[in-house]
Parts: C-alpha cells; sequence; structure tokens
C-alpha cells in the first residue's frame, strides 16, 4: 500500500508541475504578443504610398487630391493589419487587456473620420450646392460605424467598405470615360480653412484633457447671471468643474488616444502639404504647416518608460502628459495661425 501510496503521489505531482508549467508557458507567449500587439505603427511616406497604390493600378498618374485620399486609406489599412490587427473589439486576451493601443486607435480614428468628413462634404465639391461624390458618400459613413463592434457587420468589415469606397475615388481621379463620372478635388483656401476649424477644436480638447493630468487642474466656468434672489455665496457653491483632474486611472489612456491623434494628424497634414501645394505657397503659409508637422513629430518622440509618468508640474518625477500637452498646444497654435491665413482675402 506504502508503495502504490507514494507512486500515486508522484503521478499527482507531476500533473500539478505539468499544470504550472502549461500555464507558465500561456502566460510568457500572452505577454510578449501583448508586448507586440501593444506597440505603435511607425510612421509612413504619405508620398511613396500613394505611388505604391498608384503602381498597382497599373497607372503612375497621381492628380491632386490622390495622396490626401490614399492617406486616409492608408491609415484605415494600418488601423486593420498592424500587428494584432485592430485591438478594440477584442473580447480575448490578450487584445481585451491592451487598453492603452485601443485608445491610440480611437485618437487615429477620429482624426480619419474628421478628415473623411473634410474630403467629402469640402475638397470634393465645387460649391456648396454642387452635388456629393458618390462613393465618398459610401465611404464616410463606413468609418462612422461603432468603434468596438466584435458582432456582425465586425468593425474591421465596415472600415474595409469604406477603404474599398475610397480606393474608388481615387481610381476615377485618374480614370474616367464613358459613363464613367471623372471624380474631383479642389485644392482651394476656403476649403482648407473648413477642415482647420475642426483639427482646432480637436487639438484643443486634448490639449485640455492631457493638462488636466495634474492636481489643480479644473477649470471653473465664469460667473453666471444670477437668478433672482440667488446671492453670490450660494453661485459659487454650486459651482463645479467643467474640466475636472483626469482620474489616474485614466491618464494612460487620454495620453495614447492623444498619440494616436497625433499620428494621423501628421500624415494628414503631409498629405495636405502635397496636396494644397500651390495654395500654401500662395498664401505664404507653407512654414505654419512645417510647425504644426514638427510639433507632431516632437509629441510621437519614443516613450523611455515601460508606464506613462505624471509627476507634479514641477515634481521630482516627469510628466509625460504635459509634455504632450505641450507640443499639442504648439501644434493647435499654428492651426489658428493657418486658419487666419486660409480666411483673408
Amino acid at each position: 500500500m506504502a508503495a502504490s501510496d507514494t507512486l500515486q503521489d508522484i503521478k499527482s505531482k507531476g500533473i500539478l508541475w505539468g499544470f504550472g508549467v502549461l500555464v507558465l508557458v500561456v502566460l510568457v507567449v500572452l505577454f510578449i504578443l501583448g508586448a507586440w500587439w501593444g506597440s505603435e505603427p511607425d510612421q509612413f511616406n504619405v508620398q511613396e504610398e500613394a505611388m505604391i497604390r498608384a503602381k498597382e493600378t497599373n497607372t503612375t498618374e497621381m492628380p491632386l487630391g490622390y495622396t490626401y485620399a490614399n492617406t486616409l486609406a492608408h491609415i484605415a489599412e494600418v488601423l486593420l493589419h498592424k500587428p494584432g490587427g485592430y485591438i478594440t473589439n477584442d473580447v480575448a486576451p490578450p487584445g481585451v487587456l491592451l487598453d492603452n493601443i485601443s485608445s491610440w486607435e480611437f485618437g487615429a480614428l477620429v482624426m480619419l473620420r474628421d478628415a473623411s468628413s473634410a474630403l467629402r462634404n469640402h475638397f470634393a465639391r465645387d460649391q456648396s450646392q454642387s452635388a456629393e461624390d458618390a462613393d465618398l458618400a459610401v465611404a464616410e459613413p463606413y468609418f462612422y460605424y461603432e468603434h468596438n463592434s466584435w458582432a456582425l457587420p465586425s468593425t474591421e468589415a465596415e472600415y474595409e467598405k469604406g477603404i474599398e469606397a475610397l480606393h474608388k475615388y481615387m481610381l476615377r481621379l485618374q480614370k474616367y470615360g464613358g459613363p464613367v463620372k471623372r471624380a474631383q478635388f479642389y485644392s482651394r483656401a476656403d476649403n482648407l480653412w473648413q477642415y482647420v476649424e475642426v483639427v482646432i477644436k480637436r487639438l484643443g480638447g486634448l490639449s485640455t484633457r492631457l493638462s488636466a493630468s495634474t492636481a489643480g487642474a479644473e477649470i471653473i466656468p465664469g460667473m453666471a447671471v444670477l437668478e433672482p434672489g440667488a446671492t453670490l455665496e450660494s453661485r459659487e457653491a454650486k459651482t463645479v468643474p467643467i474640466i475636472a483632474q483626469t482620474p489616474w486611472l485614466e491618464i494612460d489612456n487620454v495620453f495614447y488616444e492623444a498619440r494616436g491623434a497625433s499620428w494621423a494628424l501628421l500624415h494628414i497634414l503631409r498629405a495636405i502639404k502635397h496636396d494644397f501645394h500651390d495654395i500654401l505657397l500662395d498664401k505664404r503659409a507653407m512654414n505654419t504647416v512645417d510647425i504644426m508637422i514638427k510639433s507632431l513629430e516632437n509629441a510621437l518622440a519614443p516613450i523611455l518608460s515601460p508606464m506613462v509618468l505624471n509627476g507634479g508640474g514641477y515634481g521630482l518625477f516627469a510628466n509625460y502628459s504635459l509634455s504632450m500637452a505641450t507640443y499639442i498646444a504648439r501644434a493647435n497654435a499654428a492651426a489658428l495661425d493657418l486658419r487666419d491665413i486660409m480666411n483673408r482675402g
């Protein structure tokens, strides 16, 4: 009996050891996959990518607007086909645990949506009474599909349809004839001004949320007109911050959302610099766009810490959010200048 008990005990311990080793291997694999999938995509050359796409259609013709439209399509392709694919709608590990890259994807997606709306509503229209482009009318709504849907239809499937519609628009910029109506792209100052208005609001909102990462960041609204019978003291007692300090657990999410937005906007601005080249030179605004681009490049500098540090403004540790807010605020200031320049006669 003693020998059989000993044998049974060895078998039990062997099973436990085997199970423990299996769990350890799974955890290591998930950790490695999480680190790989959670890495931010590299930047790409907007003109080279447009040229590659043009060659795939057996032509080297890249008319105005081709680079801009291809940049939007390629941003969407990067979101869907980077390591790990599109992470936000994952329901299993390690994707479901990667909240930082999910925030990054959302920031890039917001900029993609704004730029595709600008293409549909402004850049591809001659006047406010002009008919909208049929392919762009299809592409834009697909990018506004809910960003975290894993059921049918999935987010990836809908965004792929948006990419396909953008490619059809690009093809019509290159080739047309017979029943195919030529696609249009108008690189005018008033069109660019309307898009920059949206960019200003996006950058301003991101800068404010990043700056709210430290204590004392609350922004109190100015005193409104007092209600009849109310006193100043009672009004002050009811006043609450309209911008409260960012919760500690959400600081990294806001930071990575700003990183994703900066990454997407950086490429969009490079495409604008190419397709709006003549009007930017005519308005002497090329340097202003370069300032925006340089500020966003600085915002995307490599992160040396394994976690987002958010010390006090003048504390012992660095505050990554405030550093990011500085670069985005500088880009926003340049965007304000660009809007004013484009709005001049």
